[in-house]
């Protein structure tokens, strides 16, 4: 299954490689870094298709009846079959939290050199910023290179009321000093609203005060969720709740970076006692129907995505309605199937 996902892929992107001028040791790396994001989506449907095949083989040559009959039941047939896709959950879980993103972030940085897709560079112009819900920033320029931001404007509002201005700051340039951990104001003026009046001072170079990002979080919030380990997605996430913006979608992801694993144990929970049975057509026709069952539970959960994205659906219910709804599939099909 990984090799059809590289041919096809391959045969999709080779020409854009191509009139890109890339090597091919560009090409060779940018697919080993994509070989653990296809190892992500096929572990579910490898366990399937895996467990399937050695239940289908003892049903067909006889070996299941002479469990039975020795008093095995299918319960204790199932143990090391619901031992190994665990013990692969549990480890997915931490293949897909950290292992995949960096991979990803390495291929989608050969992608924008090569392949102009998603071009992002943190140097820019008419930058705005949500630092808190009542504070607003703007950056006129952003040099990536120095740290340094030009036409800088801070704008703090009443908590109460949000429509009123409390507090102005403009300054030439804010520049990030590395050692004290802070952005520092330079050459510009601060002024106060309270009562209709206007109070205002210049300064030549005082600090930013309390600002929750600095230059590498200017970077990472143009980072896709794929290229975020889990921590970095869940500091991103807190970073945007405290902005006041709806997180839904990133938790969305965050919450499937667990829920995901698990569809291994679930998929197998549901394979084991369907290919107990004996049916006619033989292994095809269960290897058939279990990729249709793989192929319904990816739609669900891309559907179910959408209305967790747009806030219809709680994140954390969304992220394991799939789960929930295979697992009980699964109970049923257990509970049905001859012991």
């Amino acid at each position: 299954m990984l090799v059809v996902f590289l041919v096809i892929d391959t045969m999709e992107k080779l020409d854009d490689f191509i009139d890109r001028q890339a090597t091919w040791d560009i090409i060779l790396l940018y697919y080993f870094y994509f070989v653990p994001e296809i190892i992500k989506l096929i572990i579910p449907v490898a366990m399937l298709l895996a467990s399937l095949f050695v239940t289908a083989r003892l049903t067909t040559q006889s070996e299941w009846t002479a469990l039975k009959s020795s008093g095995v039941s299918l319960y204790r047939l199932m143990l090391p079959f619901l031992a190994v896709a665990m013990v692969i959950s549990v480890l997915s879980v931490y293949f897909n939290g950290w292992v995949v993103p960096l991979a990803n972030k390495k291929k989608f940085t050969i992608e924008r050199v090569y392949l102009h897709k998603d071009v992002v560079n943190a140097s820019g112009a008419n930058i705005y910023i949500q630092d808190t819900p009542t504070k607003i920033l703007s950056l006129g320029y952003f040099d990536d290179s120095r740290n340094v931001a030009s036409r800088v404007s801070i704008q703090d509002f009443d908590v109460s009321d949000p429509t009123v201005l409390l507090a102005r700051v403009d300054a030439v340039t804010m520049v990030w000093d590395s050692s004290q951990h802070q952005w520092l104001l330079q050459n510009g003026t601060r002024r106060w609203f309270t009562q209709g009046r206007e109070t205002m001072e210049s300064f030549i170079t005082q600090p930013a005060g309390v600002l929750h990002f600095d230059p590498e979080d200017l970077r990472k919030k143009q980072e896709k969720p794929d290229e975020m380990s889990y921590y970095d997605l869940k500091e991103f996430i807190q970073n945007q709740q405290r902005a006041g913006q709806d997180a839904s979608r990133w938790l969305v992801d965050f919450y499937s970076k667990i829920s995901y694993p698990f569809a291994t144990f679930i998929v197998v929970l549901f394979g084991v006692p369907f290919a107990s049975i004996r049916r006619r057509g033989g292994i095809g026709v269960q290897l058939g129907i279990s990729l249709l069952v793989c192929f319904i539970y990816l739609i669900f959960m891309k559907v179910s995505e959408v209305f967790g994205y747009n806030g219809d659906i709680h994140p954390l219910l969304t992220a394991w309605s799939a789960n929930m709804l295979f697992f009980a599939a699964a109970v049923v099909v257990t509970l049905r199937v001859p012991k």
